[in-house]
């Protein structure tokens, strides 16, 4: 069992890392370069992402003959991690949710018209994309059953009505993943289609205010009154939205981890440059056992997050939909990064609460990971049926 990186993605490693910290992390600094939101500046991101696409740094889960670089999942992790050891980095290298999940299904499942038409402006940076799936309740949020929205054959197309929110890049986005209700059936009763913001039949209600630092588009609440999808614009076959779902909520999923990781890691680079400066009572808090404790258990939790995503990207890679592999993930490096922040936070004292540095930025972006693309709860519970489902052999090696 060989966890050593192949020397081409060893050498993408190393370069993502050099042009991070070179490009993208000197640009945290000023504020003259945060928008409104608290995201990079869109001119600024258009410039690095100028600079990243010359050094093919760019688009890392796309195709590479439409313009990526092709690796595969196992080879993301450790460039996303670089990535994001800027808060702005996995925008400039094109690799940032929800586009890069839009992405990759669509590489995976679109037509070649609708690769063409609705894939390649996202991988060519020209147009942001959203996926519409979670409801305000009564509808779906973690348990698509519930979805209310609903798309009825009327002809060639379909007609939208229902409501969506908290639709991550939204106001931003020019391309849609919309999954609706096409039918009572249990397991075939929701389809996914693709729609432009351009078409009439839909509008934003409102971008919702939340407590962290946003993506380009913020979160926002969408309703359909009769919005016209033509049935050539559906993803698989009618009653497949399940099927979509699952092949690109797994993946995204496990990129979320990735990038997480990296933020994890810079929290804890921030920590260890203070407390190997900062003396307190005669001695260096890195010298102290409680400090060493605490960085300890970062580190460890860490090296695990990092275990379990390559393991479930192997997974991915062999062709499996490794979901009790990318829970375990999720649930891990979720709470990791919670952790690793917050222990960066108290490590640095007043200064690490402030504005000086990213960590306050990271920590309360870290709080959604808990519930984004499933809540804590959801992905335990997701073990515990696959656990009661195999018993001894959910422990099994190998796909």
């Amino acid at each position: 069992m060989d966890f050593t990186l192949p020397p081409e993605h060893e050498e993408i490693r190393q370069r993502a890392r050099a042009f991070i910290a070179e490009h993208v992390m000197p640009c945290e600094d000023d504020p003259a370069n945060y928008d409104p939101h608290e995201n990079i500046r869109t001119d600024l991101l258009d410039a690095l992402r100028g600079k990243a696409r010359a050094v093919g740094l760019w688009a890392p889960q796309a195709p590479a003959e439409r313009g990526g670089m092709g690796l595969p999942v196992s080879a993301w992790a450790p460039l996303y991690e670089e990535a994001n050891r800027s808060i702005f980095g996995p925008v400039v290298l094109n690799c940032a949710a929800p586009d890069d999940g839009n992405m990759n299904v669509l590489a995976k499942i679109g037509t070649p018209a609708q690769q063409d038409w609705f894939l390649q402006p996202i991988i060519d940076g020209k147009v942001r994309s959203s996926f519409a799936m979670t409801e305000p309740h009564p509808g779906s949020g973690s348990d698509p059953s519930m979805m209310l929205t609903t798309a009825t054959r009327n002809g060639s197309k379909y007609i939208i009505n229902g409501r969506k929110w908290y639709i991550t890049g939204a106001e931003e986005a020019a391309h849609f993943i919309l999954v609706a209700r096409t039918s009572d059936d249990a397991r075939k009763g929701l389809s996914a289609f693709l729609f432009h913001k351009d078409q009439p039949g839909w509008k934003i209600e409102r971008r919702i205010p939340i407590m962290g630092p946003e993506e380009h588009g913020g979160h926002c609440e969408i309703s359909f009154d009769g919005l016209e999808i033509d049935a050539d614009n559906m993803l698989m076959q009618e009653g497949d939205g399940l099927k979509v779902t699952q092949i690109r909520l797994g993946p995204a999923r496990l990129t979320h981890c990735m990038r997480w990781l990296g933020l994890a890691k810079r929290s804890m680079e921030i920590a260890a440059d203070y407390i190997a400066e900062r003396e307190g009572f005669g001695i260096k808090l890195a010298a102290r056992e409680s400090v060493q404790i605490k960085m300890g258990e970062v580190a460890h939790d860490i090296q695990i997050g990092r275990l379990l995503v390559m393991h479930a990207a192997w997974k991915l890679d062999s062709g499996d939909f490794a979901r009790k592999e990318v829970s375990s993930a999720k649930i891990h490096v979720a709470n990791t990064l919670h952790k690793a922040v917050d222990t960066a936070i108290q490590l640095n004292g007043a200064r690490g609460y402030s504005k000086d540095t990213v960590l306050e930025w990271i920590y309360r972006y870290a709080r959604q990971a808990r519930l984004v693309d499933g809540a804590d709860e959801v992905h335990k519970m997701v073990l515990a049926r696959q656990y009661a489902q195999d018993g001894i052999d959910f422990w099994s090696w190998g796909v």
